[in-house]
């Protein structure tokens, strides 16, 4: 069923390209192409198939010829947009785009708002709210991950996943609500509460899986967050430097050069990292210096991986001073230690990894991990390698790891990762609505309490398909975002 009455037309394609397509979608999409355009042969417009190519010219109503054009024709609901649809295909002149579009919107047309189409596409039920902004997504992806996650939410694994929540979630209201129809029969009972127990706690983890999700899927939609720190001197902005490909840092012999946090991002085997160069950690009076080593720790707190670089002429003496604090912070993330200067002295790395890291790591009490989360409660995944932050086989073989660090992390959080802001928070409300259902559960609540939870649950992840959202105003911050033409 459509759900618009006027005909929208805009061009599709950004400048500077040998080829340009003007996109018209609506009841009156042929008609409207049928003023402008000549077929070579064969029947018009209005009598051809779904999805035909036919090759002519446009005309103006001065019979001017604007150019030579390939027409695509699309008919309802077969079309991107669910309604008649014809896209022209002509040169990438922008004085041919525009007179084409002059002349459809003096012939009736309208000029389509940014993301229209796709909007008409969410309405005339071609896809959900969330495969809709997946279609922005993946115009916006810079790297094979971006891609990768926005092409499986445009193609609907994440609302396969919400749906199969959905029918679990009604199964259980269902259960629930029945025995409030029989209120009056108190000995009868539905669903055996263990089983019901059972069956809220299964789905909240799933929700939670979904939440806990975001945090990698937003790192890989604006980059993966390596946080480079350790002592003075140790090599951390020459670091930087290497795995950027640029003379991003200032590198000197000077203790205390790096004073403040420099960021920026680099696409690494697909992924985009976005890495974080820090002041030096080590006592200092300087006040500024001593400003840039606390936003250091805050950044490494912040990160995904920390990348800790440690001179390895003074490996025992850096490591004792800095291992301990760095570990802690480092809990439920990747740690990377780097030995860097190996070249320039023998270092037995498991000794040392041994002594200064596996150690500190056991030692780490229960009572430091009061109040955070199991993932930040568990031990970092620590790695180690030495080598040379001037050596291009060495800053290979940590490309590398750092890959294989962003696969693994992508591949725990699950086939579906969630990317989006909006998502997170629906998915953050239903899994609170979900922990309010075990605790009534749990503590016998009345039933219809833990019913009103569900169906509260139900409507936090309709609002992700776009079940639960209605007005103009939402729909129109959703989509003012995307480009004309899409």
């Amino acid at each position: 069923m459509q759900h618009t009455s006027s005909t929208i037309c805009a061009i599709a394609t950004a400048p500077g390209g040998a080829i340009g397509i003007v996109r018209i979608s609506g009841p009156s999409a042929i008609a409207l192409t049928e003023t402008l355009f000549r077929p070579q042969q064969g029947a018009p417009l209005r009598e051809r198939k779904s999805h035909s190519l036919t090759f002519g010219t446009l005309v103006a109503p001065d019979g001017s010829l604007i150019d030579e054009v390939l027409v695509s024709l699309f008919r309802p609901p077969h079309s991107y947009t669910g309604e008649e649809s014809v896209e022209i295909s002509c040169h990438g002149s922008q004085y041919i785009l525009q007179a084409v579009l002059r002349l459809l919107i003096d012939a009736g047309a309208v000029p389509a708002a940014p993301g229209e189409f796709t909007q008409r596409a969410f309405l005339n039920g071609r896809m959900d709210l969330s495969q809709a902004e997946a279609v922005a997504d993946v115009i916006a992806s810079t790297t094979a991950s971006n891609h990768r996650i926005a092409m499986s939410q445009m193609r609907g694994d994440f609302s396969r996943e919400l749906e199969q929540l959905r029918e679990r979630l009604l199964h259980l209201t269902a259960l629930l609500e029945l025995e409030l129809d029989f209120s009056d029969h108190e000995d009868l009972e539905f669903a055996d509460r263990t089983e019901l127990a059972h069956l809220a706690e299964d789905l909240e983890q799933m929700v939670a899986r979904l939440v806990h999700s975001f945090a990698t899927g937003n790192a890989l939609k604006n980059g993966l967050p390596v946080a480079i720190v350790g002592s003075t001197n140790s090599g951390k902005s020459t670091l930087l430097n290497a795995l950027l490909h640029d003379e991003r840092a200032i590198v000197s012999d000077i203790h205390g050069t790096t004073r403040d946090v420099i960021e920026d991002t680099y696409n690494l085997g697909g992924t985009l990292f976005r890495f974080i160069d820090t002041a030096g950690l080590r006592t200092t009076t300087d006040t500024v210096e001593q400003m840039g080593i606390e936003r250091s720790w805050q950044k490494l707190s912040e990160a995904q991986i920390v990348l800790f670089v440690v001179d390895s002429t003074q490996a025992e003496t850096q490591l004792a001073a800095l291992a301990p604090q760095i570990l802690r912070d480092a809990r439920g993330k990747t740690l990377i230690v780097l030995f860097n200067k190996s070249d320039l002295v023998a270092v037995d790395i498991e000794a040392l990894t041994q002594k200064y890291l596996q150690e500190a790591t056991s030692s780490l009490l229960p009572s430091d991990k009061v109040g955070i989360s199991s993932d930040e409660a568990a031990s970092p995944d620590l790695h180690t390698l030495a080598g040379s932050a001037h050596a291009a086989a060495d800053i290979e073989r940590l490309t590398t790891l750092l890959v294989e660090v962003a696969a693994a992390r992508t591949a725990d959080a699950g086939a579906v990762v969630v990317t989006n802001a909006r998502h997170y928070a629906a998915l953050t409300e239903a899994l609170a609505d979900l922990h309010r259902v075990r605790h009534g559960l749990a503590t016998h609540l009345s039933g219809d309490f833990v019913a009103q939870d569900l169906r509260e649950c139900l409507f936090h992840l309709a609002q992700i398909t776009g079940g639960a959202i209605t007005t103009d105003e939402v729909l129109g911050t959703i989509f003012r975002h995307f480009c004309v033409g899409k």
